[in-house]
């Protein structure tokens, strides 16, 4: 048996909204504890680490440990009217192997998703040494991010002892971006060597901006020409992370 209900509804649907960013369908791991998901995208480029504890939740009830797939953009569009002030409920029915969801407020909606059959398959977490470890605000990330997209599909991100240095560029035009203590927006920085790589900014930019959704500080991790670590602790909640393989440039 597996029933929850969140009083902020608008709470799952970021969850949702971040796991999205990279797949449509998922194997949700129910327990005692609360619920997990691990997932790579179709192109294994990226992927998506979420832990969301029982304590996120204003009730949890699960007997034992299940595995349940779902289509996440198929459960996005049924709660896409969302407000604020609604309480969700959820809870899988084994017999029939749907997922009910109720949204209450002034008025309650009830809608019921079939789920698929999992796929029983396993994704290890990636064990990479990271060189350098950044801590930042969410939010000043999301638009570093979306002012270097604005140049370019890619970006170069590099380290150099107590800064952060964002790079872009396209034939017409660049854009050279120093993060530093001083703005405020680097909170921390720990470099034990000093790490370059480029990556994708299509990914980064949706990473970053479902995770600014959920948590005012991220985590980046990564060295010379190595996958990004990127993570948003939720207090009390659960994290998430994501993973990016570089952009690996061809001389």
């Amino acid at each position: 048996m597996f029933k929850a209900k969140i009083n902020d509804a608008k709470l799952w649907k970021n969850l949702l909204t971040a796991v999205s960013t990279l797949i449509e369908e998922a194997d949700v791991n129910t327990t005692e504890e609360g619920i997990r998901l691990r997932a790579m995208d179709p192109s294994h480029v990226a992927m998506i680490d979420l832990e969301w504890s029982k304590m996120a939740f204003d009730d949890y009830q699960c007997d034992k440990s299940t595995t349940v797939r779902i289509n996440i953009d198929s459960m996005l569009r049924l709660l896409r009217r969302i407000k604020s002030g609604e309480t969700l409920e959820m809870n899988f029915n084994e017999e029939t192997k749907e997922m009910t969801f109720i949204l209450k407020s002034k008025v309650t909606k009830k809608f019921i998703m079939p789920t698929l059959t999992p796929t029983g398959e396993e994704v290890p977490t990636p064990k990479i040494t990271f060189n350098s470890r950044i801590g930042i605000n969410s939010g000043g990330l999301r638009e570093i991010m979306e002012d270097a997209k604005t140049v370019s599909d890619h970006a170069k991100l590099e380290t150099k002892t107590d800064r952060l240095f964002v790079n872009a560029s396209s034939e017409l035009s660049s854009a050279n971006i120093e993060v530093t203590k001083e703005n405020n927006v680097l909170l921390e920085i720990d470099v034990k060597e000093n790490a370059v790589a480029t990556y994708n900014l299509n990914y980064l930019t949706e990473m970053v901006k479902a995770g600014s959704a959920l948590s005012e500080t991220a985590i980046l991790e990564f060295s010379t020409n190595m996958p990004i670590k990127i993570e948003f602790e939720i207090p009390e909640k659960g994290k998430l992370v994501y993973y990016l393989a570089p952009r690996i440039e061809v001389e």
